[in-house]
């Protein structure tokens, strides 16, 4: 009879495994957002990452074999950022009377996130290559991760800054929102969308369909305009 680690040590190496891990785990943390009823502290990508985190730690489990079969749901990013623009074609006429104000959010919000991550991270003496990939931390990963190249930053370290922002951000907005008395959807969904990408434009479509309309907006800008000013930002901190 084949010894269980012996099992273990062949199932591992195939990519099915782990996308398979993949899926569980978010079904898992998704079943506990439902469970909870919408409580933001149970974000079901926040329970994802906990549970395959412990998962390869028990195992031994290098974080390159895993990437080999979880891959495809990173491939799948692009493709789900695309498809908001159903959500935005059907909230066009909203976007129209509010380009002015969004414009103006976006130029301030984008600004602000790579500032004063960049100002806190180099008075903590953080400076070189993992200074540069903080700049981008608040854009979506595979653009963020494409400006981190770019600038000279470990697209690892953006990777897990980028999954870090967005659950911050996404447990957070609500009771946030909710403390300033902010009720306009489309201010809350663009703020969030601006700040914390696609983990927290899911989050405002399963509160609103406008905020998440408009959050996909504030994403989708926000990566266009980190890419053009990132260089610029990061110059004055060098």
């Amino acid at each position: 009879m084949t010894p269980l680690p012996d099992i273990w040590s062949y199932l591992s190496a195939e990519p099915l495994l782990w996308l398979t891990a993949t899926l569980v785990a978010y079904l898992i943390g998704d079943a506990a957002a439902r469970f909870a009823r919408g409580n933001p502290l149970v974000n079901p990508v926040l329970v994802a990452m906990i549970l395959l985190a412990a998962l390869l730690w028990l195992t031994r489990t290098p974080y390159g074999t895993y990437f080999e079969g979880a891959q495809f749901v990173h491939f799948l990013l692009g493709p789900a950022t695309v498809a908001l623009a159903g959500p935005l074609h059907a909230n066009l006429h909203h976007v129209r009377r509010a380009l002015l104000p969004m414009l103006a959010a976006l130029l301030v919000g984008s600004c602000t996130a790579m500032a004063s991550a960049l100002w806190i991270a180099e008075a903590f003496g953080v400076s070189g290559a993992q200074l540069a990939s903080l700049a981008p931390k608040s854009t979506t990963a595979p653009v963020a991760i494409g400006i981190a190249e770019n600038l000279g930053g470990l697209p690892t370290l953006t990777a897990g800054l980028v999954i870090l922002t967005g659950i911050i951000g996404a447990v957070i907005v609500t009771p946030l929102m909710n403390a300033l008395r902010i009720r306009d959807w489309r201010a809350r969904g663009f703020a969030v969308g601006v700040a914390a990408h696609g983990i927290g434009t899911a989050r405002a479509f399963q509160v609103n369909e406008t905020a998440g309309a408009f959050a996909g907006i504030g994403m989708g800008l926000n990566a266009l305009l980190t890419a053009l000013i990132a260089p610029y930002v990061l110059s004055l901190f060098h």
